[in-house]
Order: structure tokens, then sequence, then C-alpha cells
């Protein structure tokens, strides 16, 4: 995995709970150690619909959403509110707005992929719609928005997301979400280990370890 130094490669689904505490945490301990400046947040999609063929289950994601609230509280998370018929089902536009994002610099994409997290875990807004990606832009002090809707009409960063979908199809990614540093140092669901209790998407999942302090020693590393 080539990995630029001071950076942390994020690989993930924005409907993942289980990202949603990984990306936090990485915030949360970037922040605590002032290194805000030293080291940046690289997202690459894992866009599970593709993996699955098909949309990521609102069962799946309602079992999971109160034990990963449990792991990270501030994180920001609420029982889906809206109609059932604004669930999303697809995150194929937000994953490549926030590679879009990208040419406006890495806190560009880091902004718009943890708000459009937040829209989804903690408000209940379905941003599977460019509106509501761009409402969400438009909540963030560092992205063009004009610049952001003129790159998702036009296309541009398609062919990036496909081309992560290509990348995580091999062995070396394994899932979201999947860390990787600069010093070949990789973590897939860091510092947490689970299993579901019953079929997938019928049980729910039991979290059999969880360790925080993992994200302190990842940001140190890259920054490193």
């Amino acid at each position: 995995m080539d990995v630029a130094p001071g950076t942390i490669v994020i690989w993930s689904d924005l409907q993942c709970p289980w990202a949603h505490v990984a990306v936090h945490r990485l915030h949360d301990a970037r922040r605590r150690l002032g290194l805000r400046d030293q080291v940046r947040f690289d997202h690459r999609a894992f866009p599970l619909e593709l993996f699955n063929n098909e949309a990521t289950p609102y069962s799946v994601i309602a079992a999971e959403v109160p034990v990963c609230g449990a792991l990270a509280p501030r994180a920001g998370w609420q029982v889906w509110q809206a109609p059932t018929g604004s669930w999303p089902v697809t995150t194929l536009l937000p994953m490549e707005a926030v590679q879009a994002a990208k040419e406006q610099g890495l806190a560009a994409s880091e902004a718009l992929d943890r708000g459009l997290r937040r829209a989804f875990f903690a408000e209940s807004r379905c941003i599977s719609l460019r509106h509501v990606i761009l409402e969400v832009a438009n909540e963030c002090q560092q992205v063009d928005v004009a610049a952001l809707a003129a790159a998702l009409d036009d296309g541009r960063a398609r062919a990036t997301l496909m081309g992560h979908w290509q990348v995580a199809s091999g062995e070396e990614v394994r899932g979201s979400p999947h860390l990787f540093l600069p010093d070949g140092t990789d973590a897939h669901y860091p510092g947490t280990g689970f299993h579901w209790e019953g079929e997938h998407g019928v049980g729910f999942p039991v979290v059999d370890t969880d360790d925080p302090s993992v994200y302190e020693d990842l940001v140190r590393r890259a920054a490193q």
C-alpha cells in the first residue's frame, strides 16, 4: 500500500458504523495529540454495495448502531428517524464526492467525509442525494461547494472511486474500516474485536475487545 508520509489511508464505506467509530477516534486522537497539521487522513472507498451486490441492509445497520454508539457516543448517533423511503440505498455518489473534494486538498475531503457520516448516523439524512451532499458540503468551511458540484456533475471522480473498488478487491484491503500507515503498519477494525451472535443481519454484534488507545499510537506513528 502506497501511503504518503504523515498520512493515514482509511478504507471504508460511509454507511459502516464501525468506520464511523474509527474515523471519530482518529480525529479525536489527532486533536488530543496536537498533530492536526502533521497528520492527514486520506479516505479511500470500500463500497460495500459493490462487493455484496445489494444495498447495505437496514437490519444490519440497525443492529450495529447501538453497539458502535456505545463505543464512541460522541461520534454522533441516532436510530433512523426519517421515513423508511428516505433510507440511502447507495453511498456511491457521496463517496465519489469525498474523492472529488481531494482536488481542494485532504483537509476538504476529511471534512466532507466526516460531515457525511454525521449527516447519516446522527441526523438521518439521505446522503445518496446530490442536494443533500451539497448541503453537507456547505456546512464544511474547508469545502468549495461550487467546485464540488462541478466535479460531481461531470463525474471526474467516478473513475477514482471504481479504481478503489478494484484495488480493494485484492487481498490487501480486508474490509471497512482498514487503516494503512507510511511505515507499513495496518489495522483492520483498529483496537476492536467482535462477533455476530446469530445470523448476520438477523442476530446482533457482540464486542469482545476494545482498546481506543491504539488510535493515539496510530496517529503518532503516522506523524513520524
